[in-house]
Parts: structure tokens; sequence; C-alpha cells
């Protein structure tokens, strides 16, 4: 690859980072202007925000009525520890880690819960365990789509109807840009800082009624945290799913996710999002295609992800470099694209292969990633040729 030219046309909005992700398209502090501020979060006014955030996402995400979604602390992270915590140890444990979160949910389970009876299936970074070797008469923890790997499951037809164990699946990087099988899953988590661009702090828990007779019929031989616990005197706490949060939240953020809902309402809802999302990858799916530099790192068309698309640098010339110089050209290339102003965070996630993530979720508009793609270009080309 030869020098080239540097790009005239920049993209309007920079911010590409998987997370924190970009605001909704049009966003401003005026957004804000009617949160609930220096009121109880139990106030009436605010209680009744907190409910609206959950009565519309139920509504959006097409999750069935018999089943319950709560705001709970420490965004994603915390909604997932909330359910191994509370759910786990009744029986066995498959556990499917093909990327950094899922690697960290099986040494959470091992080391701090300390379950004997888990199964770990693991795959390289790029590609998915086989789906077919999964026990779902244990218990199942997985992510939906690898925020850090650009893989996702391509369906939930591994999972059976009859199954005798829980899904519990980490689906913040999918949940309103993916279809998520909501019949398959009884404990799905996620946080208001990916698709819809929220602001972060707060997770999202979605228990099924499979679940909640789990947590009501069975107590963890651990003890839970004050933050983690859902039952109390063997019952489930209702509240939570009423918007009663366990600790105090940000209302200014609350305030923000019902912005991000009104804005994604306006763009036709879950479909809306999950065409924008699939246009967006497609932008990206088709100059992988023509780039005789990059490749892309999920390996089957069919697991790659529409929201975090991780690139591997496949040029010879990159290839013969050490891991080390491989690591320091991939991130030489996402500092010079930082330094034009055109492109924000958008370097490997620290645990996986050197090359680059590019977020294409909804709140990115397909103009700002058909502009970002000659730049990626210029950028590999011009560190190349530094050598």
């Amino acid at each position: 690859m030869n020098t080239i030219s540097r790009p005239d046309r920049c993209p309007a909005n920079p911010c590409f980072s998987s997370g924190p992700c970009a605001k909704r398209p049009g966003w401003s502090l005026a957004a804000l202007e009617d949160a609930c501020l220096a009121r109880s979060h139990r106030s009436g006014p605010a209680k009744a925000k907190l409910a609206s955030v959950i009565e519309q996402s139920k509504s959006m995400l097409g999750m069935p009525d018999d089943y319950l979604l709560g705001i709970v602390p420490a965004s994603d992270t915390g909604a997932v520890e909330m359910a191994l915590w509370s759910l786990l140890g009744e029986r066995g444990v498959d556990v499917l880690a093909w990327e950094s979160f899922g690697a960290g949910w099986a040494g959470d389970i091992s080391k701090d819960l300390k379950i004997d009876d888990i199964r770990l299936f693991k795959a390289e970074y790029g590609q998915l365990p086989n789906l077919t070797d999964v026990d779902c008469n244990r218990d199942v923890v997985f992510t939906w789509n690898g925020t850090t790997s650009g893989v996702r499951v391509p369906n939930g037809d591994w999972i059976p109807a009859d199954r005798e164990g829980l899904t519990i699946c980490d689906a913040t990087s999918a949940a309103f840009a993916m279809d998520l099988p909501w019949d398959k899953l009884d404990v799905v988590t996620y946080s208001w800082q990916k698709v819809l661009g929220g602001e972060a702090q707060h997770g999202m828990l979605a228990l099924s009624p499979r679940a909640v007779a789990r947590l009501e019929s069975f107590t963890p031989p651990w003890p839970v945290p004050k933050v983690f616990r859902l039952t109390k005197a063997g019952k489930l706490i209702a509240g939570i799913f009423r918007g009663e949060t366990i600790n105090t939240p940000s209302m200014l953020a609350v305030e923000d996710a019902l912005d991000g809902l009104s804005w994604a309402q306006s763009v036709g809802g879950l479909k809306g999002l999950i065409k924008r999302s699939e246009e967006n990858a497609a932008v990206l799916y088709d100059w992988i295609d023509q780039s005789d530099w990059v490749g892309n790192l999920a390996d089957v068309a069919e697991q790659r992800s529409t929201t975090s698309v991780c690139l591997k640098i496949v040029d010879p010339w990159f290839q013969d470099l050490s891991d080390d110089d491989q690591a320091a050209v991939s991130k030489r290339v996402a500092a010079a694209l930082d330094k034009e102003g055109v492109a924000f965070d958008i370097g490997a996630y620290r645990d996986a292969p050197p090359g680059l993530r590019i977020w294409a979720g909804a709140t990115v508009e397909k103009d700002d990633l058909e502009a970002l793609c000659p730049w990626l270009d210029w950028a590999y080309a011009t560190v190349k040729a530094e050598g």
C-alpha cells in the first residue's frame, strides 16, 4: 500500500467508541432540561420517570408481558453480577467465553462464587464455541454480542424451549440493535450507554418467570451483597421492577435514557434501530471486502456483530512484525485518526488482538462511516510509510 492523499471529507461526528457510545443525532444538553433534579428519587415525579424508562424499554424491546425489567446499580456489569450472585449455585453451570467479558464472568463464577461444577466453552477472538455442546439443562451464562471481538451468536436456535436450567445473557451491545429471542432467555442485562447512547452508571436487568421462580425457591450458599439482593425473606423485591431502585440513581442519566428512547421511537422503534445498525455495519463490511490491508476479526459472516465491528490487519508487512510492533502500529493508526479529529477511541480492546474496533450502532450516522473509511486507509498507509 502506497501513501495516499489525506481525505477532504471528515465525519461530522468522530465518536465511534464502543462504550460509552455516540449520543443520538442532534443531541445537546437541552435534552436534559426536564430532569427531575434536587428531588428524592422516591418522590412521585422521579419514580414516574424511572417507571417510564422501564415501561418504554419493555415495550420497544418486545419483551413478554410476564417478564420483569428493573433498573439496577453499576451498569451492565452490576446487572450481570446481580444475576450470577443471586441465581447460580442450584445446579452446574456452562459458561461461554469468546472475548473479554465472557471470560470475566467465567472467572467470577469459578474464583469468587467457587462453583465446582462449571464447564467452560472457550473460543479464540473472532470465533464462537460449538453451541451444540452446551447443555441447557444446566445454567448457561453467555454474551449475545462480544463487544471486544465483534462476534455474536447468530440466533437462539441452540437453546431448547424445554430446558431445565436458566439462560443468563449479557446483551449490553445487542439490546436495541439485534432481535433477541425472549422465549429462549431467562435473564437479560444491558446498559444505557450502548445502543441508545445514554449516560453510563445504571444497568437494566430482565427476568423471566422461570428466573423469578428460581429466586424465590433457592437461596445461594454465599452471602449476597446488599446492592445485589433481589429478594427479601424469600420473596422477590418487586419494587425494583417498578423503578424503586436499590441505590440512588442519577436523574440526569435517567432523563438522558428517556431522551434516547424518545429518539428511538422517532426512527421506527426496534425495527428502525436494527435497520440503522445493519446499514451502518454494511458500510464497514463493504469497505473491508475491498481492502487489501484489513479484514473482519469475526471469521463467519452470520456471526459478525452489527454494532461493534472489530478489524484485524492482514497486510503481510504487518503480519511480519513482532507482537509488540503490531500492537504499536495499531495504536499509531488509532492515534493518527484521533489527532485529525476524525475518529475517537477506536483502538482494539486491551485484551484483544491488535487492530481496530468501530461502533456501528444506531446512534452513528451512515454518512459518517462512509466518510471514515478513506481516513482508515490514509492512516494505515501513513503509519506504514513511516515504518
